[in-house]
């Protein structure tokens, strides 16, 4: 799968876990209250915000006046931690096994953080490699610049995070605490896995970087989603619980209430207006960056409602899926099907005057976002659930290291009429 990092999308580190805010979970924003907000708390008697001038991404003032949380308010919320972990804990029966630890953080530390561990993370040359295959493919402009866009997106979408290296959750100074309270319920379920599962450890188990392999392997190919499957299913997790959080009030759950679900989902394709990095991502950043959310909360929803808690929230973590069809197709899971990896040609002897630049899969959620990108929507939802496997290969002629980058991609589908509908709709756009 195109990865921008190993170990996880739009995470500096395997250790950040972070939670974005295009996601629309704010569609019962005054509908539907968290269980804190219908006790009474003193910050309703005290001022709701200060005002600081804003900073943009480049360290300069943007213009804009921008809210702040008071000092009330956010020991209010650290208060709220304890809470909201409990009841993180008894939605998902993961124990809690020690406090979890808490800071506040400003926007300022937040991008510097960012771009610290953006600029230092040792697969930011995955990531470059990543971009120009992209590119490659049709699904990137040239002059799309994925690291900038990246810092810039996260800056603007982060709304909470748990970092599993310090095992502290940050608050943000800038987040109001309606919303900053269901984002807890996310982060703290990242806290409850990580306490449970080591999170920074079996994250990163499927984060192997095919690159540094020399001779690949079929079953290599097969293992490259498994960071991408295994990141869906903890951003599932924790956003069933962010619902579960929302809906209390009203005494029902994600698994229950599937409208709520799709509600969700639809929030997440809609960035708002002020939400200008996401509004102008390209498709498949915008699919990128809603992948672990959109189709995990899907996939523990149904595992949830066919299976019981304890397969949605800990067999998952000790058996976890290996592709994102397994995520985007739940039953695909249940029923334990296999796929038969691709064999791979000799590389090293077809392509002898070449040297290899990357190498991956190229996955069911990968040929959704192409048919997406080439075609619409309803087409790639009719078409993606046929793929049976696929990968690419770039190369490079040797010693020419401003050759042209060469393209090999390979896929295979269910039927021939399922392979020659794919391939007209990729032949369109390249």
């Amino acid at each position: 799968m195109f990865r921008f990092l190993a170990g996880g999308r739009f995470r500096p580190t395997a250790a950040l876990i972070l939670v974005l805010l295009p996601f629309g979970w704010c569609f019962a924003q005054g509908s539907v209250q968290s269980p804190e907000k219908q006790q009474s708390s003193p910050e309703a008697a005290q001022p709701s915000s200060t005002q600081k001038t804003a900073v943009s991404s480049d360290g300069k003032p943007s213009g804009k006046s921008e809210n702040k949380i008071t000092p009330e308010q956010a020991e209010q919320l650290f208060r709220d931690v304890d809470t909201i972990l409990a009841f993180a804990s008894k939605d998902t029966s993961l124990p809690v096994k020690h406090e979890v630890k808490r800071r506040l953080a400003s926007r300022d530390e937040v991008v510097s953080y960012l771009k610290k561990n953006m600029a230092e993370d040792k697969d930011v040359q995955r990531l470059r490699r990543t971009e120009l295959v992209l590119k490659k493919f049709g699904l990137l402009p040239q002059d799309f610049d994925l690291q900038t866009f990246l810092v810039s997106l996260l800056e603007e979408q982060v709304a909470g995070y748990y970092d599993a290296k310090t095992k502290t959750v940050s608050l943000l100074d800038w987040v109001v605490p309606d919303l900053q309270r269901p984002v807890l319920a996310h982060e703290l379920t990242h806290a409850l896995q990580d306490q449970s599962f080591n999170l920074d450890k079996w994250l990163r188990r499927g984060a192997e970087d095919l690159d540094t392999k020399k001779d690949l392997t079929p079953d290599d190919i097969k293992k490259d989603e498994n960071s991408e499957a295994r990141e869906a299913v903890a951003e599932g997790q924790a956003t069933v619980v962010l619902l579960d959080y929302m809906l209390a009030p009203m005494h029902r759950t994600a698994a229950d209430a599937p409208e709520v679900v799709q509600t969700l989902i639809e929030g997440m394709a809609n960035c708002s207006a002020e939400s200008v990095q996401c509004k102008n991502a390209p498709i498949f950043m915008k699919e990128e960056l809603m992948f672990p959310y959109h189709y995990g909360v899907e996939f523990e929803a149904e595992l949830l409602r066919s299976q019981g808690k304890d397969k949605a929230f800990t067999t998952t973590f000790m058996n976890p899926p290996q592709t994102s069809r397994e995520i985007m197709e739940p039953q695909t899971y249940i029923s334990g099907e296999h796929l038969p990896p691709l064999p791979l040609p000799d590389f090293k002897h077809v392509l002898k005057n070449y040297d290899r630049f990357d190498v991956g899969a190229i996955g069911e959620f990968d040929v959704a976002v192409l048919a997406e990108q080439y075609a619409d929507q309803e087409t790639a939802h009719n078409i993606y659930p046929n793929w049976r496997g696929g990968y690419y290969y770039s190369a490079r002629l040797k010693g020419n290291a401003s050759a042209p980058l060469g393209l090999i991609f390979v896929s295979k589908w269910a039927t021939p009429k399922a392979a020659a509908q794919f391939a007209a709709i990729y032949a369109r756009g390249v």
